[in-house]
């Protein structure tokens, strides 16, 4: 019973009304969420920009995972603000669906034990069950900020075309 109002408290402490304008804060923050699933049906991307995901077999998640070693609502993963950074996020991934209900199998964060949850980092492997896994990539952008470019960013040779006939000979 502890666990599960822990859970509740992992999950109520992120509230989604502070997540208004969702995709247009991430590409300010030039940083991209990636979620790189495989199951049995093989390997899918997900582009995370959405405040919650659920995750599981059921057909109503938002992130669907084909095994029979899956639950129905086997994890939900919760963006929440970095400290201290504006309109940067992190993805913390919860076991259970959002009402404190655990899976059967739990989560295993990079091939540890089961925990109930975990802030995701770059690379971090997330194993649900038996040949079902995801990778959490956080990619950012290596974009010069203030519209200023490095002159060195775009090397052009130029070539003579009277060049390419001595070199033929």
């Amino acid at each position: 019973m502890a666990a599960n109002n822990t859970k509740q408290i992992l999950i109520n402490n992120s509230s989604t009304d502070e997540f208004s304008n969702d995709f247009s804060m991430a590409a300010e923050t030039n940083e991209s969420h990636l979620l790189i699933i495989e199951d049995d049906q093989g390997r899918k991307e997900f582009i995370l920009d959405r405040p919650v995901y659920s995750i599981g077999r059921d057909a109503h998640c938002d992130i669907r995972l084909i095994s029979q070693f899956v639950s129905r609502r086997h994890a939900t993963l919760i963006r929440l603000p970095r400290d201290g950074k504006k309109h940067s996020y992190y993805y913390r991934i919860v076991d259970g669906d959002a009402k404190g209900k655990p899976s059967s199998n739990g989560l295993m964060i990079n091939n540890g034990r089961k925990i109930p949850a975990h802030d995701l980092k770059n690379e971090d492997e997330i194993v649900f069950g038996p040949q079902v896994r995801a990778i959490y990539y956080l990619l950012r952008d290596s974009m010069c900020t203030g519209g200023q470019t490095d002159s060195s960013e775009y090397d052009i040779t130029l070539i003579n075309p009277g060049m390419t006939e001595e070199l033929e000979d």
